[in-house]
């Protein structure tokens, strides 16, 4: 992991003009927020330079104007929620660079806010464009990264701007990077993952990095189906990439020469149609019935799940292990999500989740509170898991 400056090296900085990347780009339903989350993540990092007499400068994405200005993708709504949630005066500049942006910076006195409008109304951000990167550089002194979730980007605003100010990582990009290292960077042993989701062809990277690292490897969701067809299981009508049998050999292959062990079901949750209500039974692996499809992982699979858990000083979790967003197919999910929060409760495991999907699983199990780590950030908490470099974390390094 990259050895990287934070907040606690920035002294004095009463006065000083900080450009702080956040990620901002929050759901807006007609010109609401409706989640907080993101803004309530950077508000310790921006309460903690304003409160040092910093003048604190915002810069954020906000949906995918591809250089160009959209009325409906401005940060204007957004910037009362920021005030709302910080309980804070915060300016907002109608543009990022040019007159209207020094001159919002030139007004600040110390301590205070301002929001400048969506660095991709320029294409120069996307593109990493050096000279947009200056310009976005004149109205700071330092340059604070607080944006893990856009991290994966070499953007202008996310990787140009720490090469051209003294760079720093924030609060919330500090807190994520460290979970991280305990993660997968330099965790305590035995390590076990879980990765469930719908298709295989979309993680392959990850699990491929995973059979490397882990001590185990937790496979549920849809991509379980792959395995076990490819293992030679009916899985009857269930969703399965049958194409990517041999991909999931090479996994397996790979797996036991790193000793990885790979748990799969040995029994699921199957229903003949997927709905509210739907009739399910559970059955052994090997007697899926041809016309049903395999929902959730049953009793006996959540079990050893657990016991992988319970034997585990570290858990990094992506994917659901059923298809969560309808009961009773939950049920698993919810079950090993309990029994990983319990057993971080206790002191026993450090646990570290991500993923869209996760969190909304999590969340709905209502444990989310407990587990060491959740991270937000769907696409570099990926990307990470994968073991690929993340510019925006590479730019901070000492």
């Amino acid at each position: 992991m990259t050895d990287f400056k934070t907040l606690d090296e920035l002294t004095d900085i009463a006065g000083k003009r900080v450009l702080v990347r956040v990620d901002l780009n929050v759901p807006v339903r007609d010109g609401e927020v409706t989640d907080t989350t993101r803004i309530e993540r950077v508000a310790p990092t921006i309460r903690e330079l304003s409160s040092k007499g910093a003048k604190v400068i915002l810069l954020t994405h906000f949906g995918r104007p591809k250089g160009k200005v959209v009325e409906s993708m401005s940060l204007e709504p957004i910037c009362h929620k920021v005030e709302e949630v910080l309980d804070q005066g915060v300016h907002f500049s109608s543009d990022c660079i040019g007159d209207a942006a020094v001159e919002a910076v030139a007004d600040m006195v110390d301590g205070d806010i301002v929001l400048l409008e969506n660095v991709r109304f320029y294409a120069g951000e996307e593109s990493n464009d050096p000279a947009f990167a200056r310009q976005l550089a004149e109205n700071g002194d330092i340059y604070v990264n607080d944006a893990f979730s856009a991290a994966h980007r070499a953007h202008a605003s996310t990787e140009g701007l720490a090469h051209l100010l003294p760079a720093y990582a924030g609060r919330t990009m500090q807190a994520e990077l460290e979970a991280l290292e305990k993660g997968l960077g330099n965790p305590a042993r035995p390590v076990v993952a879980i990765v469930g989701g719908a298709k295989v062809s979309t993680k392959l990277d990850l699990l491929m990095n995973l059979v490397g690292k882990v001590d185990a490897l937790v496979i549920g969701g849809g991509m379980a189906n792959t395995f076990l067809a490819a293992k030679g299981t009916d899985v009857g009508k269930s969703l399965c990439e049958h194409d990517l049998a041999a991909t999931a050999k090479q996994i397996m292959i790979e797996a036991a020469s790193n000793k990885c062990a790979i748990v799969l079901p040995v029994d699921v949750v199957v229903a003949r149609e997927f709905k509210v209500g739907a009739e399910s039974e559970t059955v052994d692996i090997g007697a899926v019935p041809s016309d049903a499809m395999i929902l959730d992982v049953g009793p006996n699979s959540v079990s050893t799940i657990n016991g992988w858990i319970g034997k585990a000083s570290t858990l990094v979790w992506n994917g659901p292990l059923g298809a969560f967003e309808i009961e009773p197919f939950d049920a698993a999910t919810v079950a090993a999500a309990k029994f990983a929060a319990e057993q971080t409760t206790d002191g026993l495991l450090t646990s570290v989740a991500g993923g869209g999907d996760t969190v909304a699983a999590l969340n709905e199990a209502g444990v989310a509170k407990a587990f060491s780590y959740v991270s937000t950030a769907g696409g570099a908490f990926l990307e990470w898991m994968e073991g690929k470099p993340l510019p925006g974390v590479d730019a901070l390094s000492r």
